[in-house]
């Protein structure tokens, strides 16, 4: 598209006596827009379109009377680039960021900055464009007062997809109220490896579950309309696209080992489910796929998800990922080059497309290679209205709302793992609360996590205390660190334990960042402080917890004292010796209101619901331990089982459920599930199939569907489960189509392992083939 009209000096008018330009009329169809624009665009303005270089908090700073001022990178980005494509983290606080309260943004004022710093992007765009403002969204928006939500692998736990749509709209309402975007949200990694450090960012390890969480975000902060977004609704950046969860050793941004197979069964499903789902953007993950790193693998970015899935969204480049390309191309202009060429739209921090002019006189890219993603930009922008609306905001959802939302994810989330001798609910009276978790609130928020004010949120010791009935004595000691080997705590914690009717010993990891830690240029944590233990850049070779807590947790459980063990983590560590103990609970990162949620559950005014989104292992040296591997002989260790600890899917109530055999009603499967116990409970009806006789090599389960059913205590109830192609297709031979087995056993279960025991029903090729459709 040829770069014509050099338009008038009144941002995005007309000379006197023209008429409007068609790209400024709300009425006119967006690609024609669209089109009218980039015919008015010089080439240096479409290149800063392309561009999301600046870190958003170098874009202002506060000024002595509560205000805001801009700086002067923010003035020279704008000149350098005739206006701004989109930028990065203007709201974000953290300890990368350097932000806090009395450096940035509040609830309060963030729209004002928002409408600051774009009327400054608008007045120096010859056209007026406004800028996208993109911001982080893992886990709640990750700005000052923002909604702390629980980690995604604490929602995988919840298997509760409409609770979470919930609290994805919630977010998106505060990102919206605050005059930012776009948020950006990790949906698409399979936790295939525990040791990963961004593990917590996963929804699990099975890719069913991922897809159906994957599906509630979109739907929850986009809605479901496929044309111009609500005020209160954001644009979702789907992260990080694919196969990130499985880079080698668990180690972060390493190479993925993934064949054309297991990255199709395992990995892609989220993301097709995502998409399916309406999804305006993508992030491409910075590892490689068979022998090229996603930002610049075409065969992923353009032949698999724009030509065969049909995608029409945008595709942003990790940080810095772009030019991690030059290794192969040989300098960082190429590099840009090459990421424009396979499919990458928008860059985050990066040089290489910067230079997407000399690119084009280069000879490395066309004029209408920029053009096509250009209009990807653009179109997003026309979607949500900033050329109507650019300083506008939506009202900000009620505080209470997100934290009601933010609670009943925690709770939904406590796993119960063990309960020998049916020690919990809690009926002591004398509890000994001990731990390096017990009284603290800023282990349990994960990592992405901005500063929190004082007093927001509860720990597990402040929540028992309030909660606990009257005459309960609530007593506390620390006992040692998170990581170290200091022990000089522990004797306080063996006699307050030994002198009490029940310990509640609280143990884990941290992904807190402190000032203290050091940060990569794309904000993954290098040197950390000693107590974290999780988050990105913290791999481990191991999964065991620090020295100190082992010590600890042997010396409460040898007291003879009942002990219920809480791990509050960002990961499954390997804990086996909690088996000592009388009860063992996971709540991985229940965000700010956690320690309320667990307490709920410890004391028996909630029933604990959680299911494992993943399998826990017994040692690192297991891994990997996951359910769904291949069905072939696989066989233990001499020194040691192969078979997790817990499995995917687990999760015990305190009552009891049993399940009848399954029975097929035509399309649907039956099963009658009944609370065999004396409280009322939830259980998750899980339904699995294994594939017998198929085209390719099958895998020992795969859940294909759940439901989530609530009982009093004798209710039986036939749960109902339709099946249909959906649920019974494989990946086929050529991993382009989809195929069904000729033969299958559909299980239904608890858990994954109760479905391997589980009587089966068998079905023939029974359905209606799926149409021969791309995967």
């Amino acid at each position: 598209m040829t770069t014509t009209d050099q338009g008038s000096d009144v941002p995005g008018q007309g000379a006197p006596g023209r008429p409007t330009p068609l790209y400024r009329n709300p009425t006119a169809p967006v690609d024609a827009r669209v089109s009218d624009l980039l015919s008015r665009m010089t080439l240096r303005e479409k290149a800063g379109q392309l561009n999301q270089r600046m870190y958003g908090w170098d874009a202002y700073r506060r000024t002595p009377g509560g205000g805001f001022e801009l700086t002067d990178a923010l003035y020279a980005e704008t000149e350098r680039f005739a206006g701004l494509g989109a930028l990065y983290g203007l709201l974000r606080a953290d300890a990368w960021s350097g932000v806090d309260h009395t450096t940035g943004s509040t609830a309060a004022d963030g729209a004002a900055l928002a409408g600051l710093v774009q009327r400054h992007v608008v007045e120096r765009s010859r056209l007026g464009i406004p800028a996208l403002f993109v911001e982080e969204v893992p886990h709640g928006h990750m700005a000052l007062d923002g909604t702390v939500l629980p980690v995604n692998l604490a929602v995988g736990a919840t298997w509760n997809p409409e609770l979470y749509e919930r609290a994805a709209a919630h977010a998106a309402a505060e990102l919206r109220a605050r005059g930012c975007h776009v948020a950006l949200v990790s949906a698409l990694d399979i936790a295939r490896d525990p040791r990963w450090g961004r593990t917590e960012e996963c929804f699990g390890e099975d890719p069913y579950l991922a897809a159906r969480l994957t599906e509630a975000l979109v739907r929850g902060m986009q809605g479901e309309s496929p044309g111009p977004f609500p005020q209160d609704k954001a644009p979702v950046v789907l992260k990080h696209f694919a196969g990130q969860g499985a880079t080698v050793g668990g180690r972060n941004s390493a190479e993925s080992e993934l064949g054309l197979r297991e990255l199709h069964e395992i990995h892609l499903p989220a993301a097709r489910a995502g998409v399916r789902a309406g999804a305006a953007a993508v992030m491409a993950a910075y590892n490689e796929v068979d022998g090229m790193p996603c930002s610049g693998n075409r065969a992923l970015l353009h032949d698999l998800l724009r030509e065969r899935w049909g995608f029409q969204g945008l595709v942003m480049a990790d940080g810095l990922a772009v030019d991690r390309l030059a290794r192969t191309t040989g300098d960082k202009v190429s590099a840009g080059a090459l990421a424009l060429r396979a499919g990458i739209d928008l860059s985050l921090w990066d040089e290489g497309f910067t230079h997407l002019e000399e690119a084009v006189e280069r000879g490395l890219v066309t004029e209408a290679d920029l053009d096509t993603a250009v209009a990807r930009v653009l179109r997003l922008k026309f979607r949500l209205g900033l050329f109507e609306r650019p300083y506008s905001t939506g009202p900000l959802p009620a505080p209470a709302a997100g934290r009601e939302l933010s609670t009943a994810l925690a709770r939904e989330a406590v796993t119960l793992l063990h309960n020998n001798g049916g020690v919990l609910p809690v009926r002591a009276r004398r509890i000994a609360v001990v731990g390096p978790h017990a009284a603290t609130v800023a282990h349990q928020l994960g990592d992405y996590t901005a500063p929190q004010r004082p007093g927001t949120g509860s720990s597990v010791l402040a929540a028992l205390r309030r909660l606990a009935p009257p005459g309960t004595d609530v007593h506390h000691a620390r006992g040692c660190a998170l990581t170290g080997d200091d022990l000089a705590g522990i004797p306080e914690a063996i006699a307050l334990a030994a002198d009490c009717d029940l310990a509640v010993l609280v143990l884990g990891g941290s992904s807190a960042r402190t000032a203290e830690s050091e940060f990569d240029a794309n904000g993954a944590a290098r040197g950390t402080r000693s107590d974290m233990t999780c988050g990105e850049g913290t791999d481990l070779a191991g999964l065991r917890l620090g020295r100190a807590q082992h010590a600890l947790l042997d010396a409460v459980t040898a007291t003879g004292t009942p002990t219920a063990v809480v791990l509050i983590q960002g990961r499954p560590h390997a804990v086996p010796e909690a088996e000592h103990a009388a009860a063992l609970l996971t709540a991985w990162y229940p965000g700010p209101w956690g320690g309320e949620a667990i307490a709920e559950v410890l004391l028996g005014m909630t029933d604990p619901t959680g299911r494992l989104p993943v399998s826990v292992p017994r040692s690192a040296a297991q891994l990997p331990v996951h359910y769904n591997h291949k069905d072939t002989e696989y066989g233990s260790y001499v020194d040691d089982s192969a078979e997790p600890l817990y499995s995917f899917g687990h999760g015990l109530s305190y009552t009891t459920f049993a399940y009848g055999p399954p029975r097929l009603a035509g399309h649907t499967v039956e099963v009658d599930v009944t609370n065999t116990g004396k409280r009322h409970g939830r259980t998750v009806v899980q339904l699995y199939i294994r594939p017998l006789r198929t085209p390719v090599w099958p895998r020992t389960l795969e859940l294909r569907t759940f439901q989530g059913v609530d009982l009093a205590p004798g209710e039986c109830r036939t749960v109902a489960i339709h099946l249909g192609a959906d649920q019974l297709a494989l990946v086929g031979a050529d991993v382009g189509t989809a195929v069904l087995p000729e033969t299958v056993e559909i299980r239904v279960a608890g858990s994954a392992r109760e479905a391997l025991g589980a009587t089966p029903v068998v079905l023939g090729q029974n359905f209606t083939a799926p149409d021969e459709t791309p995967l």
